[in-house]
């Protein structure tokens, strides 16, 4: 991924000091239980741990790579090279490329999904804050993009809230999903290497044993992880596509922050536009690249090929590194978010008094009026508020038919906004709790 839409800590995650890194200790994990066993001399494994301390040369690796054209045994070269080869002869028993390739990926996603989560949370308590500060604050629901009926700000941040930590339990089902391991061998039998190795590794990695793998762990696992992935964008694009909408100028219901210094066009210096969202909704795009091959990668030949290894070292940064920065900058966004609860009211009351239809609809029907007359009698009404630029609550009070069913008292009542925040401390608890 590009610098620009990358975090230092993710992106560490991914680079090939850590990946080696990883190598590495799976190895050297390896070779301790195999001494254990009695199949290695311990001496053989202590000496393994020699290059614990020792920074992999990538460039070295990468020269032996060009040459054997098979990069974990580039790796176990390089490492021959720090430990010397008689003391490394066996390191690797048993194993094979998988063994350390998916086990290391797993960790790298498990230690991208610790961020990803605490990413997570920091966009919840920021939508929590939003949603209490504007709890009560009026605008006006919208469906189709017209005005319908009053709701809340806050009932805007707290749905956004909601749905952010359904996306927070779906990425630590997603994380437990891929925490597994495999030491297993060739076509993942065990015939070669002992099961109990494949223990010890994956508990000194903080791994679950995958019951069975063949020569790799079951792809539907990076699948289902890479599908939580792309259900995240899409939440963010969904916040992200909100307040673009708010900001629009015949709206202007929110804005992202405008700094000091900040220019909003090249060529118009009245400009502000919303442009981390925009960008927010074109990254979630780039995460959701990545759920198709990851759902393609599934099937595999037999116990083996490699057709999802490319498609993994493309997708496990990206999806991943890209991902942090969109939460990151979302949170971001929302923490800054200028309100304008003035707007808010200006646009509900931009056809004055309509958004009350339906509760005057349900007095008519109350008071005897069947539904299908009483739909008649408000939709003419309303009409003309449309068409003429009418007061809805005057036209009510001046149309004899409706008289005839409501008092110019009940009529009054219909328009109080209070109606529509009643039972807002209920929604908040169900969300927030108590």
């Amino acid at each position: 991924m590009i610098p620009r839409y990358s975090r230092p800590e993710m992106v560490k995650i991914w680079s090939p000091e850590t990946k080696f890194r990883i190598w590495y200790e799976i190895e050297a994990h390896a070779c301790d239980a195999q001494a254990d066993l009695g199949v290695i001399p311990r001496a053989n494994a202590d000496a393994v741990w020699k290059a614990k301390d020792v920074e992999f040369n990538v460039d070295r690796i990468d020269e032996i790579e060009r040459e054997t054209k098979h990069d974990v045994i580039a790796f176990l070269t390089h490492l021959a090279e720090i430990i010397g080869n008689d003391e490394a002869r066996f390191v690797h028993q048993g194993m094979t490329s998988s063994d350390v390739l998916d086990t290391c990926f797993n960790v790298q996603l498990v230690r991208a999904s610790d961020i990803l989560i605490a990413d997570m949370e920091a966009l919840l308590a920021a939508l929590k804050r939003r949603a209490l500060e504007h709890k009560m604050t009026l605008r006006v629901g919208r469906s189709h993009g017209i005005h319908a009926e009053p709701t809340t700000m806050g009932l805007t941040f707290a749905r956004f809230y909601a749905e952010m930590d359904r996306n927070l339990n779906r990425l630590k089902k997603a994380k437990k999903e891929i925490a597994t391991g495999a030491i297993s061998g060739a076509v993942g039998t065990f015939a070669n290497i002992d099961p109990a190795v494949e223990e010890h590794v994956c508990a000194k990695l903080g791994l679950e044993v995958e019951p069975i793998s063949t020569q790799v762990i079951p792809r539907d696992r990076h699948a289902a992880f890479f599908a939580a992935c792309g259900v995240v964008a899409s939440s963010i694009e969904n916040l992200a596509t909100e307040i673009r909408h708010m900001q629009r100028t015949e709206v202007l219901e929110a804005e992202e922050f405008f700094s000091k210094g900040q220019k909003g066009s090249s060529a118009m210096p009245h400009k502000r536009n919303p442009v981390l969202t925009e960008n927010l909704t074109g990254l979630a795009r780039i995460v959701r690249m990545a759920v198709v091959p990851a759902m393609e990668n599934v099937t595999l030949w037999h116990e083996r090929d490699i057709s999802h290894s490319s498609v993994e070292r493309n997708i496990g940064p990206d999806t991943t590194i890209t991902l942090d920065f969109a939460l990151a900058r979302l949170t971001m966004v929302v923490d800054n978010l200028v309100i304008h609860p003035e707007n808010m009211l200006r646009n509900m009351n931009q056809f004055s008094g309509l958004v009350m239809s339906q509760r005057v609809l349900l007095a008519l029907t109350q008071a005897g009026v069947s539904r299908e007359d009483a739909y008649k009698l408000v939709q003419r009404n309303a009409m003309r508020v449309w068409e003429e630029g009418a007061d809805f609550k005057t036209e009510l009070l001046a149309d004899a038919d409706v008289l005839k069913a409501l008092s110019a008292e009940e009529i009054e009542e219909k328009f109080d906004l209070g109606y529509h925040t009643k039972h807002v401390d209920t929604i908040f608890k169900r969300v927030f709790g108590d």
